[in-house]
């Protein structure tokens, strides 16, 4: 799976004029799976996005997570993460997961992120959205988890 998150001091969703999601400061996270990806490659990245350690201590280092801060979850489905650039002018997006497996894994990653954090907003799958965020930094971290077995390195 992968993931760009984005630490934020507010950040919220739009499809069409109504806003669906908004927090104010936390993580705002970018989410795609890609084939091969399963409920446990979710778990995964859910655990990292949980416990990275990307907000200011008192003395300004990078020394909190989202959970130490008490911050916000806004999770955003995003497909084109898997873009593949390497030839020509417009990305492919082989690796991407099929659309119902690209949902159930993000509503996988959303019900677990539900369990685990009190505050997590969410865009609407494969929806036509606007995302607003006031970047916090900036901070914007890339992640990804492979699938099990995979020979790339996490």
């Amino acid at each position: 799976m992968i993931s760009v998150l984005q630490r934020v001091r507010q950040a919220h969703v739009e499809v069409g004029d109504e806003v669906i999601g908004r927090i104010g400061a936390g993580l705002l996270v970018l989410l795609c799976a890609e084939q091969g990806d399963g409920d446990a490659e979710a778990e995964r990245l859910l655990a990292k996005v949980l416990r990275l350690r990307i907000f200011s201590d008192a003395a300004g280092k990078m020394n909190r997570s989202v959970q130490d801060v008490g911050g916000g979850l806004l999770v955003v489905s995003q497909f084109t993460l898997a873009a593949d650039t390497r030839s020509g002018n417009r990305p492919g997006f082989s690796q991407a997961a099929s659309p119902a497996e690209g949902r159930r894994l993000y509503e996988h990653f959303v019900q677990r992120a539900r369990e685990l954090h009190p505050e997590v907003q969410t865009g609407e799958f494969a929806a036509d959205m606007q995302v607003h965020l006031v970047n916090d930094g900036p901070v914007t971290i890339p992640l990804r988890i492979e699938p099990a077995g995979s020979s790339q390195k996490q």
